[in-house]
């Protein structure tokens, strides 16, 4: 299940151009050495992908506990349904009810600091400026949370945060290069997909979670990365 991540960071970073782009435009790298240009987007990606793997580990220790409770399966579907969901529910429904309001004044701290570290142009403020920028709320992050949990192992809950940043990297490096290289049209086109790979992503969750019996797909048995009965001498 780990290969999702990296397939749905790739066709999310088409949604990060518009959310995220904006940044990576601005970033303050080098533009007269090439070089140097590429080793410090490298320092923002790094501190982006940092920040998804800190949100992992939070994230698989929760998905863990849930395995040690036996609910493995059970939150294998649930996530599975809550990423359909999240999809299939209008976005307006979402918008009457301001989930990060009590976050609000962290979020106002946050982007304060990140405006700050535009005005320098070293590898720390780089890195700086992508680990603030992770943590900023986004919703292909918190759909891709929900993988996660699933993965019901600290490690592999960090591990699918990174490759889900990972995927990004193509497109958002590109972005810093070739501000208009993809047409509105185009990412409009592309942006359809997104939804249609989220809801196949739920449902091999769900199936996963259902222990059909499958190979890869859906194990007899939740283990796919804990072994099912441990030997215990």
């Amino acid at each position: 299940m780990l290969y999702t991540a990296l397939i749905f960071g790739l066709l999310s970073s088409f949604h990060c151009i518009g959310m995220c782009g904006p940044i990576a435009m601005m970033l303050p790298v080098d533009r007269s050495n090439p070089a140097k240009k590429v080793t410090q987007i490298l320092s923002y990606h790094l501190g982006r992908i940092s920040a998804y793997a800190t949100i992992g580990f939070v994230f698989g220790m929760l998905g863990k506990g849930f395995f040690m409770a036996g609910m493995q399966q059970k939150m294998s579907v649930i996530l599975g349904v809550l990423m359909i969901l999240a999809i299939l529910i209008p976005e307006k429904t979402f918008a009457q009810y301001n989930f990060s309001k009590p976050l609000f004044r962290l979020i106002s701290q946050v982007k304060q600091a990140l405006g700050n570290q535009f005005k320098k142009k070293t590898y720390r403020s780089l890195f700086t400026i992508g680990l603030l920028n992770g943590f900023l709320p986004c919703g292909m992050v918190y759909v891709a949370l929900f993988g996660a949990i699933a993965m019901q192992s600290i490690s592999f809950g960090m591990l699918y945060m990174v490759l889900f940043g990972l995927g990004t990297v193509p497109l958002m490096s590109a972005v810093v290069y070739l501000h208009s290289f993809i047409s509105l049209p185009m990412r409009n086109r592309i942006q359809k997909v997104i939804p249609v790979v989220v809801v196949l992503i739920g449902v091999l969750f769900i199936l996963r979670g259902l222990g059909l019996g499958i190979p890869y797909v859906s194990p007899a048995t939740m283990s796919l990365f804990v072994q099912a009965n441990p030997n215990c001498h």
